[in-house]
């Protein structure tokens, strides 16, 4: 088995599917990875040959994709690319997997809202009314609002 990091662009082809076990969450889907070229004699963009990786997915990563990734959406994998070729039916078939560390949307594509999961929690799937969105705007000058206390940061833990 050949092993190496990759960061693989494409569109996830399978719904996610999110697995419990006494190990921890993991999830996977499928991604289609279709490459573009330039036809200099229709002279236009051409699509070439799709490759399709199955994506593994461990723990909290493993959550957060089940509930942020669906079917369609362009996504940007980091992992380690793993090729097995295996004898199956008198036949040789190669798959590849990529044992994901990092997955995101593709924001060259679209646009995503980012929410951070508490550590020991579960990924949130939608916001509540009880987040609101924090008061961004700074008042006009001479108003007399004392804003020195909205404008102190709050220590933050790592993830």
């Amino acid at each position: 088995m050949n092993e190496t990091m990759v960061c693989v662009v494409g569109n996830v082809a399978t719904q996610p599917v999110c697995r419990e076990s006494a190990t921890g969450s993991s999830a996977r889907f499928r991604l289609a990875v279709t490459s573009r070229y330039w036809d200099r004699e229709k002279n236009e963009w051409t699509d070439g040959h799709t490759n399709f990786f199955t994506v593994w997915t461990r723990r909290t990563l493993a959550a957060n994709v089940a509930s942020s990734v669906a079917l369609g959406d362009p996504v940007v994998v980091h992992g380690r690319l793993k090729v097995r070729t295996e004898q199956r039916d008198g036949q040789s078939r190669v798959s590849a997997d990529v044992d994901a560390v990092a997955v995101g949307h593709d924001l060259s594509r679209g646009t995503s809202a980012f929410r951070r999961t508490p550590r020991g929690e579960a990924p949130i799937t939608a916001q509540s009314p009880s987040q609101s969105e924090p008061a961004w705007e700074t008042p006009p000058p001479g108003s007399g609002l004392d804003t020195t206390a909205e404008l102190r940061p709050e220590p933050v833990g790592v993830t």
